[in-house]
C-alpha cells in the first residue's frame, strides 16, 4: 500500500463519505469494503482464514 499520497481537507469535506459512496454501484462497494479489510489485517482475497486462531465467547470480558 502506498502511503505516500496525501490531500488536504477540511473536515466536513472529509467526513462526507456518504455523498461519495451513494454514487457508486454495490459492487464498487462492496470492493471498497473488502480493500479496506484486507488493508486493515494484512491479508489478500486469497487468503485463508486461520480458524485455529479465531474464537468468540458469549460475555466475553474486554481487556
Amino acid at each position: 500500500m502506498i502511503r505516500t499520497v496525501v490531500s488536504k481537507s477540511s473536515f466536513k469535506e472529509a467526513d462526507d463519505h456518504v455523498t461519495y459512496y451513494v454514487e457508486k454501484s454495490p459492487l464498487e462497494r462492496l470492493n471498497a469494503a473488502c480493500f479496506i479489510i484486507y488493508s486493515i489485517f494484512n491479508t489478500s482475497e486469497r487468503t485463508k482464514v486461520d480458524r485455529l486462531k479465531t474464537s468468540s465467547r458469549k460475555n466475553a470480558k474486554l481487556i
